[in-house]
């Protein structure tokens, strides 16, 4: 079937225009300026291209300088051109880019000494470079140097026109001046003044100037992929780079600079040496070579504040508002992914954590907080405060008896990670059976693109999946599948489900079940097909619901609301606080339980199904009743709860069953519910069977 493309716009489109062109659905060219931003955006260090925008001649009173400058002043991204076009202002160009904060360089191409600023057809201008560069290698070095102090400006690296097709810089003067004087008769203002010029000095020239346009911007091009090469030598710290430059942090861009380990990168900031290379880090990382579980989530700084009443208030339970309170604040390493990866680790099992960090204090500290703790590293991105990055951060506001008032959270830096960097993940994860991982543990901090990323990569390699939902508002995303081609899209149902096991909380599951309704997965065919053979009365089952849970429970509508999500989630433990955990799973036809005798009285119902053989329920009370004194904190309970429960699975072996590690996995919430951990170090001696 054929596709129409969407129409292509009839000029460039600057950086003013991208977010129209992106709304629109539009096609087109884009100016430096635009491709500025498409660059910093997509984790280019570098490109290249032909003439740079300027100053026009009289902008000192027209104002007409362009955008290409005042980008170059404010995106950290190098360009390779051959200087702005020869008729334009070229002193007063150099002078607002230095203004600007712009790095300026001319290839010295062969030449030596003082060299002048190349004027577009001409390679000299007559005006003098700022400063010069002997090769590539160093430009990347200046590049690298440049990029690691976070500085937000641009760099511009001059690339004179090829010898054999130059225009010597008397001609174009001469011809310049000429098309310059057309234009004004013309009355050629604006941004029709370019095109203008630029066709006039074609004419004028005997059309000398357009071999001259090509040759100067496949020179441009080679020389920027050659920058763009050693550029990555350094980063990489790749024997024969340039060593002029100290480290550089790592982009999230493309393939080369994410691939690999970035343990190098925290390493490099703490010490003067040089940074490793991948195959020494792979001898002194502790990466697992074959990871039990992999965890795929947030790492963040959490932050504590306990309402602590006045002497003169002792009554008060609660932070007042619009005014400053008194609190017990305190910091921990936190994030849903790391806490689940650390329960893990504590509990004796391999895991591999895949997150980043920005390059920040926060971030720097957060990492080496990881590592203090004997986690590995070695998977988590850095990103340089350069491209706008913020290492995560939650903030709990509890009231006196530590429960939840409010909390603010940024995870901006998992959110905007863009699903085509997966790979730089799961790229050494193999589907080999045998070191594959049992289990993939994955939070709903990412973008839905990229959540979805994450599981369809899961299911293709026949690793069962775990979903923690963090929240109600990022919970949904479990249900939220980008499109594909301008379809709608399907959510996977069993026998082959969209997660194997969800362990919401009992706001998250009916955030879930709300956002599944209203937005008709529960209309769907497949769905009625698997709720038709669950073998449940159309009557309903309210009293048998009853006695597997309690009154209060049913009332409340959540053992319903997780048998409707069972096609999508064949496993639901929702946390119940205080009152348990309870267990709702979709058997299959042949599953053990159904001739379990210890397991009949939690058979809600059975089904003659070819592939569903019923339901199974039960609700386990809470390992222990916790006075309200010993309570240190409630953060990063039910991600312990969750961690805990598959490190039980993992050790447990083929075969295991989710019911036979709640009670432990409640337990081990229990040591991180008194502890002002977000993980209770307690876990270290606990053994799960």
């Amino acid at each position: 079937m054929e596709q129409s493309l969407p129409p292509v716009l009839s000029s460039m489109a600057y950086h003013a225009d991208l977010a129209y062109v992106t709304a629109k659905g539009l096609n087109g060219g884009s100016t430096i300026a635009g491709t500025l931003i498409l660059a910093r955006l997509a984790g280019i260090h570098v490109f290249a291209t032909g003439g740079l925008g300027g100053v026009h001649r009289g902008g000192e009173n027209s104002l007409d300088i362009s955008a290409d400058l005042t980008e170059l002043g404010r995106t950290p991204v190098a360009v390779v051109s051959s200087g702005p076009k020869g008729f334009l202002d070229i002193p007063r160009t150099l002078e607002y880019l230095e203004t600007q904060g712009v790095h300026v360089s001319t290839f010295l191409d062969g030449r030596r000494g003082n060299v002048d600023f190349p004027a577009f057809w001409a390679r000299d201008s007559g005006i003098r470079s700022p400063m010069a560069v002997r090769d590539e290698a160093e430009a990347a070095a200046i590049i690298n140097a440049h990029l690691s102090l976070s500085l937000s400006s641009g760099l511009l690296f001059a690339n004179p026109v090829p010898v054999a097709h130059s225009i010597p810089r008397e001609d174009m003067a001469e011809i310049i001046e000429r098309a310059l004087f057309l234009a004004d008769r013309a009355g050629a203002t604006g941004n029709k003044n370019t095109p203008f010029v630029l066709n006039a000095i074609k004419e004028l020239s005997g059309n000398r100037s357009v071999p001259a346009n090509k040759a100067l911007v496949e020179a441009n091009v080679i020389r920027g992929a050659r920058v763009a090469v050693e550029l990555s030598k350094l980063q990489r710290g790749e024997e024969g780079s340039s060593k002029t430059s100290n480290f550089m942090p790592r982009f999230l861009g493309g393939e080369d600079t994410l691939s690999g380990l970035n343990e190098d990168l925290h390493r490099k900031s703490l010490s003067n040496q040089a940074p490793p290379t991948r195959q020494s880090l792979t001898k002194t990382s502790n990466t697992p070579s074959q990871p039990e579980i992999l965890v795929a989530g947030s790492l963040a700084v959490d932050i504590s504040c306990d309402y602590t009443p006045p002497p003169t208030s002792p009554q008060l339970s609660t932070p007042q508002q619009h005014t400053s309170n008194p609190s017990h604040i305190s910091d921990t390493l936190g994030g849903v992914g790391a806490n689940i990866a650390r329960a893990v680790h504590l509990l004796g099992a391999n895991v591999r954590f895949c997150s980043a960090v920005a390059d920040d204090l926060a971030g720097r500290g957060a990492l080496q907080a990881l590592k203090d703790t004997g986690l590995d590293t070695s998977s988590i991105q850095i990103l340089p405060g350069s491209t706008g990055a913020r290492t995560a951060r939650y903030v709990a506001l509890n009231d006196a008896k530590k429960d939840l008032v409010m909390a603010m959270s940024d995870m901006s830096i998992i959110d905007n990670i863009p699903a085509f960097h997966l790979r730089n993940w799961t790229q050494n994860q193999s589907s080999n059976s045998n070191s594959k991982p049992a289990y993939l543990i994955i939070d709903a901090n990412w973008s839905p693109p990229t959540l979805h990323a994450w599981l369809s990569w899961a299911r293709t390699h026949k690793i069962p999946t775990v979903f923690e939902p963090v929240s109600v508002a990022k919970s949904t995303r479990l249900f939220t599948l980008p499109p594909t081609n301008s379809k709608p899209t399907i959510i996977p149902t069993h026998p082959t489900p969209l997660i194997n096991i969800l362990t919401p909380n009992i706001h998250e599951l009916s955030a879930l079940y709300t956002h599944a309704r209203s937005t008709h997965l529960l209309d769907t065919p497949t769905w009625w097909n698997i709720i038709n053979a669950l073998g449940i009365p159309s009557t309903g089952a309210r009293v048998a619901l009853s006695l597997l849970t309690t009154p209060s429970l049913v009332d409340a509508g959540i053992p319903q609301r997780a048998l409707q999500l069972l096609p999508f989630c064949p496993t639901i433990l929702t946390k119940l606080g205080s009152q348990g955990v309870l267990l709702t799973m979709l058997l299959n036809a042949h599953d053990p339980r159904l001739s379990s005798p210890e397991a009949a009285e939690f058979i809600l119902s059975r089904s003659q199904s070819e592939s569903v053989g019923g339901v199974y329920m039960r609700l386990f009370g809470p390992a222990e009743v916790v006075a309200e004194e010993e309570v240190a904190g409630v953060s990063g309970c039910g991600d312990t709860f969750c961690g805990a429960l598959v490190a039980g699975l993992v050790r447990r072996g083929r075969g295991a069953m989710v019911e036979e590690c709640v009670m432990e996995a409640q337990r081990a919430a229990v040591l991180t519910l008194k502890s002002r951990e977000s993980v209770s170090e307690g876990l270290r001696g606990m053994r799960v069977e």
